[in-house]
């Protein structure tokens, strides 16, 4: 059975990916921002989830999109939801490795720090995924995924270059896990407010049903 493809700015993504089980893209949007008057792209996102998230769900059934999306606990529920999340971001504008690192690295130092979680073992870790992102030059239409298994602390980040053999990373500090979570899915905390704004109208809809 084919799978669907669905565009987010003009990118292919396949509405299903199977990783240990199928997965749907529930969430999807880009982040942008304006830069001298000029409207600019970064990358485009993706997120694919268990659709057994929904059970997990439940107190928020009968909420609406808009409700839903004004609502962090409803993010907090779907990132502590105890099931399979997938990431796909596919770059727009070029961008070296060096640049995207730094992104996480203040991102996801800031969240740690304002929540008295980083330490020593959260630097160490943060830095080995600075470093792997170092080298590498994001041209248009690279992907980055993040995998984070359904009873699992680790998240295992895959990027894939033009001409070159995907290179893996597996992080395994639980905080830096879930910052890297919030930075994606944390509701007014995330970097992409068109997919924090999708997630909320498709969640609402399945929760619904």
């Amino acid at each position: 059975m084919a799978t669907e493809e669905v565009f987010i700015d003009e990118i292919s993504y396949p509405s299903k990916i199977t990783t240990t089980k199928p997965l749907s893209l529930l969430g999807k949007g880009i982040t942008d921002m304006e830069i001298h008057f000029i409207h600019v792209k970064f990358y485009s996102i993706g997120v694919y989830l268990d659709t057994e998230v929904v059970s997990h769900l439940q107190q928020f059934k009968g909420k609406s999109a808009k409700e839903l999306e004004e609502n962090d606990e409803f993010f907090d529920a779907l990132i502590s939801a105890p099931v399979e999340k997938f990431i796909r971001l596919v770059v727009i504008k070029e961008i070296k490795g060096a640049q995207y690192g730094v992104q996480i690295e203040s991102s996801v130092r800031d969240r740690l720090a304002a929540e008295d979680k980083y330490e020593d073992e959260e630097e160490e870790a943060l830095e080995k995924v600075v470093e792997f992102f170092q080298s590498k030059y994001f041209k248009k239409h690279s992907a980055i995924t993040y995998h984070f298994p359904a009873n699992s602390a680790t998240a295992e980040i895959v990027v894939t270059l033009e001409g070159k053999e995907d290179s893996k990373y597996v992080i395994e500090n639980a905080n830096v896990v879930e910052a890297i979570k919030k930075w994606y899915l944390g509701g007014s905390r995330a970097v992409s407010s068109t997919t924090i704004n999708s997630l909320a109208s498709t969640l609402s809809v399945e929760l619904s049903k």
